[in-house]
């Protein structure tokens, strides 16, 4: 009876194995056609807007600044919002400070960690094929 338990299990595993794999396949499918709907309907209404004559004129108005004849509009430069402002600067220093910098050494770590990369990619545009071409027969 036991044997026969076991051999149950390990014929009918695989099987549910495979459903089990099928079946969250499937959610994650129908998920994604979900959210591809979901794109589709928000694409369909962004089409539907850009068919009224009054959002296309709002639009040019606003993103390329188009006016009607005779309007005259102003464009305000450095127009920040005072959460955008920095409240309290860093005082800037009146003397000059000198920063040591191995600029030297810096050019010549990039130039060795180019040369010794171990992932380098070898050219291959304008160079010949190094398999020699078959002669015609003749």
């Amino acid at each position: 009876m036991l044997g026969l338990v076991v051999l149950a299990v390990l014929v009918l595993a695989p099987t549910v194995a495979t459903y089990v794999e099928q079946r969250q396949k499937i959610a994650a499918l129908q998920e994604s056609v979900q959210v591809t709907k979901d794109e589709i309907a928000t694409l369909e209404r962004e089409r539907d807007r850009w068919k009224d004559p009054a959002y296309i004129t709002t639009q040019a108005r606003e993103r390329l600044y188009y006016v009607k004849p005779g309007e005259v509009r102003f464009l305000v430069i450095d127009d920040l919002e005072e959460t955008d402002t920095p409240q309290d600067p860093e005082p800037v220093s009146a003397e000059v400070e000198e920063r040591k910098s191995d600029w030297i050494g810096g050019l010549l770590r990039s130039v060795m960690g180019a040369a010794t990369a171990r992932n380098a990619v070898e050219i291959t545009v304008g160079v010949p094929d190094p398999t020699p071409a078959e002669t015609p027969a003749g």
